[in-house]
């Protein structure tokens, strides 16, 4: 007896007070330890973190094939049969009828992407996808903080699953038509903005502001693991079949559009009405109104406590029944909810204009590599599209650890600019290094695309993640927590203007050379860096940047 008198004294776990009385039973293995540790909020926020994370690799997932397939749609003898076509055509007649035969017993690509100005076609197509989603983005933050978010990101990706399938059955029904692919494009940028400012917005509901960085540079890895995937997809088909290098992530972005509807849950208050909150009988907590100041109403907590209450409660709460205002303050009534930000009010915010304009030169850099690297290192390696598809997935490997790096030191220091200021610096001579040691093999390469790549996408992740999130519930907003789908929005629609930028400008300078694009890439870091300069030298001289606490995670 005297042995469960002082088990219960300890408030040990049940299971333990039972397996210690009843010694012939078999232990309960670790792991049911471990699940059983976490509360039920612990798993919800979990399910949360890795349904989101799955939802945006299936985006990118969706948008990675494009660059796998652009050395297949023009091959490298397209350029130089076409050379040759145009001079025996201008020099005479006779040789005219040996070009068709030629055409056909070489494969040269795919029309009308098999001509000499098949880098302008392919960067077209590039803009077309990027100035869509840009022009998409603004709308799609405002419009998704009036509808319910799971049904909007469900929409979205379903129809992102049908756009994306239609362009691999370009290749099954053999279609040539300019004009349908860039259609398919345009229509798919659209629809794919719905994904950034829904899956910011729950992973912002359920996490608050106690390491942010990290969460989020761990959970955006989901944007390089969706590009890796996709390139693996993308190049499993290439040489065979192009067409299934489309319609497999398209079948699979809209599988996980219904995974979506099952399962994602916008907001922990979602949550009240499967548990409602329940109160001891020994502490009973209730609440009344009474008709306040103005008309609104004073929220009030009666409390009847009992002789076993805790320390900590009566520090708070004397011992009689008596009603104890929950603030000294008129609060309004919980039916009133804050109405969602409008699109000036959110560029108001202090940052978002200066971080929104970094944005859109670091997402120049970040979106240039992913529609061109792999063209490039096929050019530059003379690989076929199979082997340099899948050596471009190592710059998405050195971009998860610069996301989740990046994230991590602006926790520590509690500064997100600065963090970026220095990643961009760094990032400009090293595109300048790789361009130069792409030329002496795959060694130096492989070494070069890792840190450019984190290099690069650090300060990318940071700003379209923990920086947004921030922005989005700045205590300018005074709890308006509306406003982060909007924020997020805007700060991702200026990047995207520089995402359709890029491509494009690097389909028009690679006539040139190489060189070209890579001065632009290193123009557009420094131009970054210079955006950033007010918001840094406001974070170093100020005397109130500081850690970012466990304790900040309460403000949210």
């Amino acid at each position: 007896m005297r042995t469960f008198v002082m088990l219960h004294s300890h408030q040990l776990p049940v299971n333990l007070i039972i397996h210690y009385l009843q010694p012939n039973m078999a232990p309960v293995p670790p792991g049911v330890l471990i699940l059983v540790s976490f509360n039920r909020d612990q798993w919800y926020k979990a399910l949360t973190f890795v349904l989101t994370f799955l939802l945006y690799t299936s985006f990118h997932l969706s948008r990675k094939p494009i660059s796998i397939v652009k050395s297949e749609l023009h091959k490298k003898n397209c350029s130089s049969l076409s050379e040759l076509a145009t001079i025996a055509s201008s020099s005479s007649r006779i040789q005219q009828p040996s070009l068709p035969s030629l055409y056909t017993d070489i494969d040269c690509g795919w029309k009308p992407f098999d001509k000499s100005n098949y880098k302008q076609l392919l960067g077209a197509m590039d803009y077309s996808f990027l100035c869509a989603y840009a022009v998409g983005m603004y709308l799609s933050g405002i419009i998704g903080e009036r509808l319910p978010i799971r049904l909007y990101l469900t929409v979205g990706m379903l129809t992102s699953g049908l756009f994306t399938c239609l362009f691999g059955l370009g290749y099954i029904y053999n279609i040539h038509s300019l004009g349908f692919y860039v259609f398919v494009q345009v229509a798919n940028g659209l629809v794919q903005t719905t994904g950034w400012p829904s899956v910011v917005t729950c992973i912002g509901n359920w996490f608050g502001k106690g390491r942010r960085g990290l969460i989020m540079g761990l959970w955006n890895s989901h944007t390089s693991v969706g590009n890796i995937l996709g390139s693996l997809i993308a190049g499993y088909w290439v040489s065979s079949n192009w067409g299934m290098s489309f319609i497999v992530p398209g079948l699979i972005i809209a599988f996980m559009g219904v995974i979506c509807f099952l399962f994602l849950i916008e907001h922990p208050n979602d949550l009240k009405s499967m548990y409602p909150q329940k109160s001891s009988p020994g502490n009973r907590v209730s609440t009344k109104n009474w008709n306040g100041v103005n008309g609104h109403t004073e929220v009030y907590l009666q409390y009847k406590g009992n002789n076993n209450q805790s320390n900590d409660t009566e520090l708070l709460l004397p011992r009689d029944s008596v009603c104890v205002p929950v603030q000294p303050v008129v609060v309004v009534k919980s039916e009133s909810e804050p109405s969602a930000i409008s699109f000036m009010g959110a560029l108001r915010i202090p940052g978002v204009i200066e971080f929104s304009l970094c944005l859109l030169f670091a997402k120049l850099v970040s979106y240039t590599f992913l529609f061109w690297l792999p063209l490039y290192i096929t050019k530059a390696a003379n690989l076929d599209a199979k082997k340099a598809g899948d050596l471009s997935t190592l710059f998405d490997v050195g971009g998860i650890v610069g996301g989740i790096l990046a994230g991590v030191i602006s926790d520590k220091l509690g500064k997100r600019a600065t963090t970026c200021a220095v990643m961009l610096l760094l990032a400009a001579p090293t595109l300048y290094g790789f361009s130069m040691i792409s030329k002496f093999g795959l060694g130096p390469t492989i070494g070069m695309l890792l840190v450019c790549g984190g290099l690069v996408n650090g300060p990318y992740a940071l700003i379209t993640t923990a920086v947004s999130a921030d922005l989005g519930t700045h205590k300018s907003l005074k709890g308006n927590a509306r406003a982060l789908s909007t924020v997020t929005a805007i700060i991702d629609g200026t990047g995207s203007v520089g995402a359709a930028l890029g491509p494009l400008l690097a389909g028009l300078l690679s006539a040139g050379g190489w060189d070209q694009v890579f001065y632009m890439l290193m123009t557009a870091d420094f131009l970054a860096l210079l955006l950033l300069l007010r918001l840094v030298s406001k974070e170093v001289f100020s005397s109130k940047s500081h850690p970012i606490s466990a304790v900040e995670l309460k403000e949210h």
